[in-house]
């Protein structure tokens, strides 16, 4: 038996290797277009950033250690020209000779692969525009940044190559754009999921626009112009065109082999083609999409090998069916990693398909032990249960559970199998509840009817009159960000003040991932409360899509996203020139959601000297920019940040440099001119004055915390009497003072309360805002309402009976916005 392999790599050499195995009699040849049969492609990018540092590690099996391993005839720089079906010859050209000549064959096995999209669009041809997918393209990528040495790059396309290529671009020192024409990068993933790359992308100083494609390419001296469908503009002096592959089928096509519907070459589950003699396998064929069984294109290398190794099977009468591909994929993009399995939303709506949908965040392993990092999983599944496709973006271990998910569709399984499944556990590795258990018990929760979902793009198109958003985090952890509208009920506090969440309107529960919201749904299901949802995925998933997208928005009003590399730099020699005198202080913040890491830096600061050094570790993703702003608004300095292998980490010195020349841009506009005002008083004229310099204020863009203590804390009580448990001393205080700031007396000309009303009318006439409407001003304004928690002891106020949106603290909290303010009221 006479076999032809056309196109090497990882198809056609997995075929031939398999073909010797199983066959030692029969004759191989190989045929080769380019210099190399077998080269690790996706390590591409890898090599030119730097990380894989020899280029022959990249080569994986030369022809001269093929061919005496397997005696395989292997014909390198041979361009098979035509397939004469009827004869069974096939023509091949010698690329180095040029000479053609035939060659016979009983069986062949095409696997040509796929060739970059280059559309027509003006310019393309320039000089400095590169494809990367293959060992030559590497080569000139490679030697273009190391001779020319680029300082700026544009790469076109957010797919898996784009990315792994802006990540190694931008680890060379390069300034790197990418352009998307599509709303998001990584295709696989649904808009939410790459929602959280896109924000990491951003954190990193490389500039991404989605929704914007390529108009033309423009050559100006040593550069290229990239013009965007949008108008805008970006110079570049190396471009990277990654926007996709199409299968290569000439030779298949003028062979009269059938094609497919989405362009590839058709084959049968034993991968035949529509000639049973000539078999295709890899990136060129169409193949079975194992979840819909749709026909599809999915270039991996996983299934190319593992088709060239059934097509040889096949070949040697081994019967054995390729049941389809469920494009199981994973990258690193920074220091994030994606990965994905089945179908994604967006192909199950386009299909038609019904399906169900819950997110879910998890640590990598205990969140006690050293280095847990947060990862988000959405499941994709039919109502009956069977998945259907997984998604996965985190840090540590993200791998692991997409390959568990990957085995649970091959084998059918469904989300109910996912908590039955006992996987290894120990402190370093996993929880005792590993992140896919976790995501099947949601999951399950969800289709047996204990909880009803609502995602994260139906929020802001609620009819607001009509529902009533409660919020269960600590006050603590809303600081970070709330949901427009939503009311805070801490979990710890629903019981006693269910009746506050009304019964005649639609419930929407959100915690930080989903979690203590599950509770609290249970909780009002249980108290009869009917229509209510958990947000899925929690404020977190919800938070992270907002702020990618305000700012992707930002890069479109001019502002530069790519100051933080200016900063890292200025900060690295503002380190150099100026010795950090002061001693170094370690404090680990592992395990901590937002707010807990900045407010544990906040109280190791306070223990510190001028000059001394906070070395923190974290594991909150979010820490990083947490940080950085914290340290900006409280003038100390930012060192160094970045990720290791322990998690986030930040070095920062107390206090501002000072006398350095160069520090003076550093801390030029860092200013203590925040606003602090204790108010003291119950006195409705006080309290209306209070209100006004704050609500001033905070429109200047000043932050302003107001601090309320003893008689002031009437004006934050709810009119409504609270049922709480008092004691009597207690309660006697509680009806001897004004029970909110419509019962409040003037300071002077009360009269038993007719002045109040007198000077609340004259307010009205005069189209001046009541207190009320203040109060709501401040709020919405963001200023800070504080409750003195020492003066609620002794006045007998419980956390219950105050308005919402208070924030419950001492003497320490007050003295520390005071320290950052340059004004400071005692009313």
């Amino acid at each position: 038996m006479k076999v032809i392999i056309i196109g090497g790599v990882a198809g056609g050499a997995s075929a031939a290797a398999r073909l010797r195995r199983i066959n030692e009699e029969a004759r191989i040849i190989m045929f080769e277009r380019g210099e190399y049969i077998s080269f690790a492609n996706c390590g591409l990018p890898y090599y030119i950033g730097g990380t894989i540092e020899e280029r022959d590690a990249l080569l994986v099996q030369t022809p001269e250690e093929m061919k005496a391993r397997f005696n395989i005839d292997i014909r390198v720089n041979s361009e098979v020209l035509l397939i004469d079906r009827e004869n069974k010859k096939v023509l091949v050209r010698d690329l180095k000779t040029g000479k053609d000549y035939q060659e016979s064959y009983d069986k062949i096995v095409l696997s040509p692969g796929t060739y970059p999209l280059k559309p027509p669009i003006p310019g393309i041809e320039s000089k400095n525009i590169y494809t990367l997918r293959n060992i030559p393209d590497t080569d000139a990528i490679k030697e273009t940044i190391d001779l020319r040495k680029p300082e700026r790059a544009v790469v076109v396309g957010g797919g898996f190559i784009g990315l792994e290529m802006a990540e190694n671009l931008h680890a060379r020192g390069i300034d790197v754009t990418i352009v998307e024409m599509a709303d998001q990068v990584m295709p696989p993933l649904d808009y939410e999921m790459a929602s959280i790359v896109h924000e990491h992308i951003l954190s990193k100083g490389v500039k991404l626009f989605p929704e914007d494609g390529v108009k033309a390419f423009r050559e100006e001296g040593d550069s290229t112009v990239v013009v965007l469908q949008s108008g805008r503009e970006i110079s570049a002096d190396i471009v990277i065109l990654s926007i996709g592959v199409r299968p290569e089928v000439k030779l298949a096509k003028e062979a009269g082999l059938e094609i497919g519907e989405r362009g590839g070459i058709k084959v049968n589950s034993y991968l035949q083609t529509s000639d049973p003699d000539i078999y295709a396998i890899g990136d060129a064929v169409e193949v079975k999409d194992f979840v819909n069984g749709s026909s599809t294109l999915i270039p991996l290398a996983g299934p190319a090998n593992k088709q060239g190794r059934t097509a040889a099977n096949n070949i040697c009468g081994y019967r054995e069916e390729y049941k389809g591909t469920q494009g199981t994929a994973i990258a690193k993009v920074f220091d994030l990693t994606v990965a994905a399995t089945g179908n994604s939303e967006k192909i199950l709506k386009k299909l038609g398909i019904e399906y169900r949908k819950t997110v879910t965040d998890s640590d990598s392993h205990a969140g006690y032990y050293p280095g847990a990092f947060p990862m988000t999983i959405k499941l994709l599944y039919t109502p009956e249960g069977r998945i259907l496709g997984a998604q996965i973006v985190g840090y540590n271990g993200v791998d692991k559970r997409i390959d568990i998910l990957a085995a649970a569709i091959r084998f059918g399984k469904s989300i109910f199998d996912l908590q039955e499944l006992e996987l290894a556990y120990a402190p370093p590795y996993s929880s005792a509840k590993d992140p896919v258990n976790i995501a099947g018990y949601t999951a399950s929760n969800y289709l047996k009817g204990l909880m009803d979902v609502i995602h994260w793009d139906e929020i802001d198109g609620l009819a607001q009159e009509k529902t009533f958003i409660l919020d269960v985090r600590e006050p603590d952890a809303r600081q970070a960000g709330y949901i427009k509208g939503s009311v805070n009920i801490p979990l710890s506090q629903l019981r006693d003040r269910i009746d506050e969440v009304p019964r005649d309107k639609n419930i929407v529960v959100y915690c930080k991932i989903g979690l203590t919201a599950y509770i609290a749904c249970r909780m009002l299901a249980q108290k009869g409360y009917t229509n209510v949802k958990n947000l899925s995925g929690g404020f977190k998933l919800y938070k992270t899509v907002k702020q990618a997208q305000k700012k992707l928005e930002e890069q479109y009003t001019g502002q530069n996203i790519s100051a933080n590399a200016d900063k890292k730099e200025k900060r690295e020699q503002l380190e150099g020139d100026m010795m950090v005198s002061g001693k170094r202080v370690k404090l680990n913040a592992c395990g901590l959601s937002c707010p807990g890491p900045v407010m544990k830096v906040y109280k190791a600061m306070e223990e510190l000297s001028q000059g001394d050094v906070l070395e923190v570790y974290a594991t909150d993703p979010g820490f990083l920019n947490d940080i950085k702003n914290w340290c900006e608004s409280t003038g100390n300095m930012l060192l160094e940040s970045g990720r290791d292998e322990k998690g986030f980490y930040a070095h920062i010195r107390k206090g501002p440099i000072e006398s350095v020349e160069q520090a003076g841009s550093h801390v030029q506009g860092i200013k203590n001119d925040g606003k602090t005002i204790v108010v003291f008083s119950g006195d409705l004229d006080k309290a209306i004055a209070s209100f006004i310099i704050a609500n001033g204020a905070a429109a200047m863009g000043k932050k302003v915390t107001m601090f309320f203590t003893f008689w002031g804390l009437n004006i934050l009580r709810k009119e409504e009497q609270v049922r709480v448990n008092k004691g009597l001393m207690d309660r006697m205080f509680g009806m001897m003072m004004p029970r909110g700031s419509k019962k409040l007396g003037l300071s002077k000309m009360n009269m038993g309360g007719i002045g109040a009303r007198l000077i609340r009318k004259v307010m009205k006439d005069k189209n001046v805002s009541s207190l009320e409407e203040l109060i709501d001003q401040a709020r919405g304004n963001g200023v800070r309402l504080v409750a003195c928690n020492m003066s609620m002891d002794v006045m007998g106020i419980k956390r219950e009976e105050l308005i919402d949106g208070i924030e419950v603290g001492g003497v320490a909290a007050y003295l520390g916005e005071a320290e950052k303010s340059n004004v400071n009221l005692f009313i």
